[in-house]
């Protein structure tokens, strides 16, 4: 070993031990070892950087925009809803939540199409009495499974595509990944229907933020535009979709007022409805029945506010509040403050009249549209006391721009007409154009730790190629495997990609062990492509902690999950991958 090659060596050493000490954030932890490399001078320090504007950054990124708009279109929350009378048992809430998750994992990026599908989830579990941690699990593992199935359902593959580039001169397609990850992914999504019943039963989620909060329901105004799915529906039909958690309190058509209308009263277009309910609830009515909060958008559409800054925020009416006794109408706000009212929570009484009629007293809960960026010093200037942050998004519209776009992307990757990362990249720009997303939606939807890792260990791994470092480490695992059937050595090193991917993470894992494999692989006369499969594979899929990937880390709370309930579910399912997966890769990529 040359003094280069040991240095590389024990920064990757020195690295892995940070990784598990865990004291450091992953980030922070690439960042350190970059440094190093570059310290030591075994990254040049005009090619320390580069790593940032790797292909890999920008797939990864943009894939996360991506599924952050196809994830607020609604459509697929109303593709699920339409399920919803029928899913009555633990059984059937799987097959189609687990199901769902996992074929739009192929498609955006996993922990994308979770955090999609968990409110869903939460729903189901609070109607028919479901134990939320019977559902989250198997969800989260679902994610994982169906990430592998195509080249932008997960990290890993996108890394490994970028790996088999460098050493063959050719990436991954888009679905190269299918045969493989498609077999793995049926044959465990079947295991995760049935072995839900692995999962304690007794635990429970920790308590939300709209938890915490307790307030009376909200009550907002909309207008029954002409095509809403409403129009010729019932209000009845129109509650059932809240679930439970939304009553129209007020129909106003005309000059008729209806309090508390009966359920069998059909909506016409030109309505106004007064509901009442929580926001979650208010919120996924409005975008799937495409109402319209009745605010004043021209107004809005006309000030000089950018549209990516314009965004809700909830605050308490406080006793020296200039808006206490007076109505808005009377107060002007849009045209003083350059804000609307969109919904009002009053404790102990219900508001069956208009907004705009709506005298406001102390203690009010108020929902206000306007200048993100200004709306403290507006509230400071009201005397109303702003609530802390939570994710309120009352007033979005359901669109399938985003899936058409998406669609599209993936069209022309799969034609070879661009490559992958400028398909997503102009997805992204597309969706923000078309204004599926705003720019501040778009810049947190992006995992920047994700990305500055990926950026910081991209020269650190390429510096255990161009020492000699990777050539090393791959002639000792061929010493080793000398005298192994090479089915036994694709298993190893698929299992080995799985236990390390819990210390590591799963980008890292395979940064280091991919170029490894690949070199191990034209060391001992077999395919590269079956060893780096397998690294994908393995790294993809970690079940047996909450720490190896975002997934499982997303469930851990909301599910009241231990440490130790992954491996009653994880160590089963990840015997099912290994003893699925090696056959088929060797069936696939011959060795």
């Amino acid at each position: 070993m040359t003094f280069d090659q040991g240095l590389a060596v024990g920064i990757v050493a020195g690295m892995m031990v940070l990784f598990v000490w865990g004291r450091w954030r992953y980030d922070l932890v690439a960042s350190l070892a970059l440094l190093a490399a570059v310290g030591v001078g075994i990254v040049p320090a005009d090619k320390a950087f580069t790593g940032f504007s790797d292909d890999i950054v920008i797939i990864v990124g943009s894939a996360l925009v991506v599924s952050a708009a196809v994830a607020r279109s609604g459509v697929i929350e109303r593709a699920v809803r339409a399920l919803g009378p029928y899913l009555v048992t633990v059984q059937r809430q799987l097959i189609a939540l687990v199901g769902s998750v996992t074929i739009m994992s192929g498609f955006v990026k996993n922990i994308g199409a979770l955090a999609m599908l968990m409110p869903i989830a939460f729903q189901l579990s609070r109607r028919t009495g479901t134990s939320a941690s019977s559902l989250l699990m198997p969800m989260s593992f679902g994610a994982l499974l169906g990430g592998i199935v195509t080249l932008v359902g997960t990290s890993p593959n996108i890394i490994v595509s970028r790996v088999r580039e460098q050493i063959l001169g050719e990436p991954y397609g888009m679905f190269d990944f299918t045969p493989v990850g498609a077999g793995i992914a049926i044959v465990g999504f079947i295991f995760l229907i049935f072995g839900w019943r692995l999962l304690p039963q007794d635990r429970k989620g920790a308590a939300t933020m709209e938890a915490a909060f307790n307030l009376e329901a909200y009550t907002t105004e909309v207008l029954i535009p002409e095509g809403s799915p409403a129009v010729g529906g019932t209000i009845k039909a129109l509650e059932d979709l809240g679930e439970g958690e939304v009553e129209v309190i007020t129909l106003l058509r005309g000059r008729q007022r209806r309090y508390e209308p009966a359920g069998n009263v059909v909506i016409k277009a030109d309505d106004i409805l007064i509901l009442q309910g929580e926001p979650s609830a208010l919120e996924r009515i409005v975008v799937l029945e495409n109402l319209k909060l009745t605010r004043d958008d021209k107004k809005t559409q006309n000030g000089d506010t950018p549209t990516d800054e314009i965004g809700v925020m909830e605050a308490v009416i406080m006793p020296e509040s200039e808006l206490v006794g007076a109505s808005v109408g009377q107060l002007q706000l849009f045209d003083r403050h350059r804000v609307n009212l969109l919904a009002v929570s009053r404790k102990g009484r219900r508001i069956a009249q208009r907004l705009r009629s709506v005298k406001l007293k102390t203690g009010d809960v108020i929902v206000l549209q306007g200048n993100l960026t200004t709306m403290p010093e507006t509230l400071g200037e009201l005397r109303c006391l702003p609530l802390a942050e939570r994710d309120l998004r009352i007033g979005r519209k359901a669109s399938l721009l985003p899936i058409g776009i998406l669609a599209l992307a993936m069209g022309l990757v799969a034609f070879n007409v661009v490559t992958i990362s400028v398909a997503f990249f102009g997805a992204a720009v597309l969706l923000l154009l078309v204004k599926s997303l705003t720019l501040r939606a778009a810049y947190d939807a992006i995992a920047w730790p994700i990305l500055i890792m990926l950026g910081a260990l991209i020269p650190v791994s390429d510096a255990l190629r161009t020492t000699g470092a990777t050539d090393l480490i791959a002639s000792g695992l061929s010493m080793m495997a000398s005298g192994m059937p090479s089915i036994l050595a694709l298993a190893l090193l698929l299992v080995v990609a799985m236990a390390v991917t819990p210390f590591l993470n799963n980008a890292a894992t395979v940064l280091v062990m991919a170029p490894i494999a690949a070199t191990f692989a034209k060391q001992i006369g077999l395919n590269p492509d079956s060893f780096l499969m397998a690294v994908a594979i393995g790294a993809a899929c970690d079940f047996l902690t909450p720490i190896g990937h975002q997934c499982n880390t997303l469930v851990m709370g909301p599910g009241g999950y231990r440490f130790g309930d992954y491996w009653r579910l994880g160590l089963p399912l990840s015997l099912i991958v290994v003893m699925v997966g090696v056959p088929l890769i060797a069936l696939v990529w011959p060795l």
